[in-house]
């Protein structure tokens, strides 16, 4: 039984993933986000990597081999970032600038807005909870996650029943969300202890 989960987003890319919109565009790791996950990886390095996921987009595969220090990696097609449709590679200004009716629904009705000649967001987090569905068949009791912003706000809000603060996780940011006994999830930081979250199993 799948106990444990720890959600890393990738680093940084060429195209500027920090401030522009990339969901489908298959950008890669800049040197800065290199950087960002091999300090990851060591922040990381007494965690068990049993089973190590990623997206089949280069930022996450990429950053998954850094972090997870060799291991094999399993590639989810369901993790994948959400299609931005027309909007991919744009910032946030850019888009209330050029498309501001759009932009100002999006704002107002975040959860059921269908991005213009993309995915629409209750696509989007249907085929995120079918690869979490994916991974509780792997058989898998830990589980290290490199995949994209979205995805991790879809999981956590799944398991721990409330969104993420607005904004994150930034890149290079690392969750850890482990069960309870009872089968509930709980939230636990990763940055101080993130081998061992024993000291959190008997909350």
């Amino acid at each position: 039984m799948l106990r444990r989960l720890v959600l890393v987003r990738h680093g940084e890319t060429d195209g500027q993933s920090s401030v522009r919109y990339y969901g489908s565009t298959d950008v890669d790791l800049s040197a800065e986000g290199r950087a960002q996950m091999r300090d990851v990886a060591g922040r990381l390095s007494s965690w068990p990597t049993e089973l190590v996921v990623a997206s089949p987009l280069k930022r996450s595969w990429k950053s998954a081999a850094i972090v997870g220090r060799g291991a094999q990696i399993r590639l989810y097609r369901e993790f994948r970032e959400v299609d931005f449709g027309r909007w991919e590679g744009f910032t946030a200004d850019e888009i209330r600038d050029t498309d501001p009716t759009r932009f100002a629904q999006w704002q107002q009705a975040a959860a059921d807005f269908s991005y213009p000649s993309g995915e629409a967001r209750p696509d989007f987090k249907r085929r995120v909870l079918e690869g979490l569905g994916k991974l509780y068949e792997e058989r898998a009791t830990s589980a290290l996650l490199v995949v994209h912003k979205g995805v991790i706000r879809v999981i956590a809000e799944e398991l721990l029943g409330e969104a993420l603060p607005e904004g994150a996780p930034a890149l290079g940011d690392v969750l850890s969300i482990s069960r309870r006994a009872d089968g509930s999830w709980f939230e636990g930081s990763a940055s101080s202890n993130p081998a061992g979250l024993s000291d959190l199993d008997a909350a």
